[in-house]
């Protein structure tokens, strides 16, 4: 199974986010982690991760007879790279982003379903701001948004953290303008056009 049909599924993607920060858990945690899925639903998602190397166990022991396998993540390949991101087609597209609001929608809800929930104390956060940009401004703003984010990604889990899901979305809403020069070069070809074609008349 490729990588992007591996993670482009809810439930496999969440689990991919609860092991993140070098974090090693067991099926019953993970369980725990995503209440809001079956335990049978969840076992097999981890099993078809742990089978593609994406999971893979850090360490075994026995419990009442059974043995307890503790997962942790392989970074490395929990990733989708530019290049299959260049490829992906408009359906694709679409697929990818029908499963990143199906994890939103589960993971907030989840989050409000814990007794201790309390969006304002939390900073809780959903908006959206329509702005306009140009190209240029467009990059200095991924530039900063990515400036203030990678060097966190690598936070690995500690007593005073809390695991936060961000999930950045940027999509134009209007058709971006022509280039520059563009209108002027359609409006030369059409007059040259409708030139050559009252020469041809004539």
């Amino acid at each position: 199974m490729d990588t992007l049909e591996l993670l482009a599924h809810p439930v496999r993607l969440r689990v991919v986010h609860a092991m993140r920060g070098g974090r090693m858990l067991t099926t019953s945690q993970l369980c725990a982690r995503i209440p809001d899925v079956s335990k049978a639903t969840l076992y097999r998602h981890i099993d078809l991760l742990a089978t593609e190397g994406v999971l893979e166990v850090a360490e075994e022991r026995r419990v009442r007879g059974a043995v307890e396998r503790r997962y942790r993540l392989r970074q490395d390949l929990a990733v989708i790279d530019p290049a299959m991101l260049e490829s992906l087609s408009r359906d694709d597209h679409r697929r990818g982003f029908a499963t990143a609001m199906a994890i939103l929608l589960a993971e907030f809800n989840t989050y409000l379903d814990q007794e201790k929930a309390d969006p304002v104390a939390d900073l809780v956060g959903y908006r959206q701001h329509a702005i306009w940009l140009s190209r240029d401004e467009l990059h200095e703003l991924i530039s900063e948004l990515r400036a203030a984010i990678a060097p966190r990604l690598s936070h690995a889990s500690a007593p005073d953290r809390t695991q936060y899901l961000l999930s950045p979305i940027l999509f134009p809403i209007e058709a971006p303008p022509s280039p520059p020069g563009a209108n002027a070069e359609t409006a030369t070809k059409t007059k040259a056009e409708t030139e050559a074609e009252a020469g041809t008349e004539a």
